[in-house]
């Protein structure tokens, strides 16, 4: 029975925050590019369409067919998807004179208007928008307005279709929740099943479908997403999951043996691979960020792969790709443009004959957290700071030599310490150095130096699709700067980047 929610996604930035709001609503969501309808729509019981940078005006503005959507099932149409509805079914969108941006306060309400139920007079929304509709098409009627904008909300008499000017899913809509529940809940009808004890059973039996008697080999990082990957396989199969960590060299400090450990006593068969020598030895005298992570790539699955052929009988390749990576890798024409290429995703080349298991694949990252929770791990394994695939490498500025990993690695666990010894770790999302590709001039004793600077990073954030700097303490952070600068050999600088994703990413590289 459908109990899904369809997104169909125009290149938002906000675009999976609507699929976390309604995954919060415990109810299951996918997103698909506005161009690539599923085949078998009967397994949603509503679409929502997103906002998008385009406009309708432009010639080249999405225009999705949605003939098999319109009037047949609810549908909510968010930002450009409202003015795509109102320009396509007779309605009028111009220019605005002036880009609505920012808050805005609601100072109409229809009393009757299932979607807005709940919300008040008064209470804030977010906009984002160049053009304003002007005219609604016929049969269509205003169920909201704020003091600039008459037509924020609007619905089609005689079917279930909604469209807000504004975005429910951005935080600073004091009622999005209450909205986006009442589309999901009370018009779509969905059931709130989607919960991790849910996930867990319904993962573990279509893993051993899926799997069947075969065996399956799974990269372990020592973070999050493949451990919790590892576990549910576990559960699946048994002693047929067979785990690899590999140190590349551009781990954190005595990392290797550290996670080697954590995983003592968790049922899991792992062995560790010691090929730090082969990835510096591969990445000397590259620069580029891109490259990096290619080699890095390279060189990882040419390990792996030959560990993997020691096992006999392996089919299958277990991997902890999650929905983020998924959704940021898939470039169309307008959304979701590739930033960078994604370690654990796109595939794999055609000597490695395994098919891929990806037992987290719908998951955002703090739903990873939850079914990691139900499963029983640990506080302190759960509460990893993510880590990324290519490691120090695109946290080293320029090309990357043993000498610079070792200080990076003393920077980087100092830092790191210390916001465990302030009881600040748990409330940091991720935090990192980054160890720039320039020297200063400074002052050792009585001698100039001219020593590297290093940047350190922390930010707030739920998935890492978009977060804030932390705002630590000048004390935290004079005392660890003079920490830093006293114990590692090589620093005489040392600064901290107040900068938000977007426009800055979370990584320097």
């Amino acid at each position: 029975m459908a109990n899904a929610i369809l997104i169909l996604d125009f290149g938002s930035q906000y675009t999976q925050l609507i699929a976390r709001r309604v995954r919060e609503l415990n109810v299951y969501c996918e997103i698909h590019p506005f161009h690539h309808l599923p085949d078998d729509l009967t397994t949603f019981k509503a679409v929502i369409l997103s906002g998008s940078p385009f406009s309708t005006l432009e010639v080249d503005a999405p225009d999705p067919d949605l003939s098999q959507l319109l009037g047949k099932i609810p549908l909510l149409a968010i930002c450009y998807g409202a003015q795509y509805l109102a320009k396509t079914r007779g309605g009028n969108v111009s220019r605005s004179e002036h880009r609505e941006y920012g808050r805005a306060t609601i100072s109409h309400v229809d009393k009757s208007s299932r979607l807005l139920q709940g919300v008040s007079l008064e209470s804030c929304v977010w906009m984002s928008h160049g053009d304003t509709i002007t005219a609604l098409p016929e049969g269509a009627v205003i169920e909201g307005s704020t003091k600039d904008v008459r037509i924020a909300a609007y619905r089609f008499e005689g079917e279930d279709t909604y469209a807000l000017q504004f975005h429910p899913e951005v935080h600073h809509s004091e009622h999005g929740k209450e909205i986006l529940s009442n589309f999901v809940m009370d018009i779509a009808g969905c059931k709130p099943t989607w919960t991790p004890d849910s996930f867990v059973d319904t993962t573990v039996d279509a893993l051993r479908a899926q799997v069947g008697d075969g065996k399956v080999v799974l990269g372990l990082s020592g973070g999050v997403d493949s451990t919790v990957a590892a576990v549910l396989l576990s559960k699946a199969i048994g002693d047929r999951l067979y785990c690899i960590f590999v140190n590349n060299g551009l781990l954190r400090k005595d990392e290797f043996d550290s996670v080697l450990k954590q995983y003592d006593g968790m049922g899991l068969q792992v062995k560790g691979v010691d090929a730090s020598e082969v990835f510096l030895s591969e990445l000397a005298g590259i620069s580029d960020p891109e490259t990096k992570r290619k080699v890095i790539g390279r060189v990882f699955i040419e390990t792996f792969d030959e560990e993997a052929k020691a096992i006999e009988g392996v089919a299958f390749l277990g991997q902890g790709t999650i929905y983020p990576d998924v959704i940021e890798s898939v470039s169309v024409n307008g959304p979701s443009a590739t930033i960078k290429s994604h370690h654990n995703v796109g595939g794999l080349p055609d000597f490695m004959k395994l098919s891929i298991v990806e037992p987290l694949r719908s998951l955002f990252k703090d739903e990873v957290r939850r079914v990691g929770k139900a499963m029983g791990l640990s506080h302190d394994l759960l509460g990893r700071h993510p880590f990324p695939g290519p490691g120090l490498a695109i946290r080293i500025l320029g090309d990357v030599t043993p000498e610079k990993v070792r200080v990076l690695q003393e920077v980087d666990h100092l830092f790191i310490q210390g916001l465990k010894d302030e009881g600040l770790y748990d409330e940091v999302w991720q935090a990192g150095a980054m160890l720039l590709d320039t020297k200063s001039v400074g002052v050792m004793g009585d001698e100039r130096s001219y020593e590297n600077v290093v940047a350190l990073r922390a930010v707030s954030s739920t998935d890492g699709m978009t977060a804030d700097w932390v705002h630590l303490s000048y004390d935290f952070l004079g005392r660890l700067s003079n920490a830093i600068i006293n114990k590692v050999k090589g620093v005489n600088r040392v600064v901290y980047d107040i900068s938000s994703k977007p426009p800055a990413t979370i990584e320097w590289e």
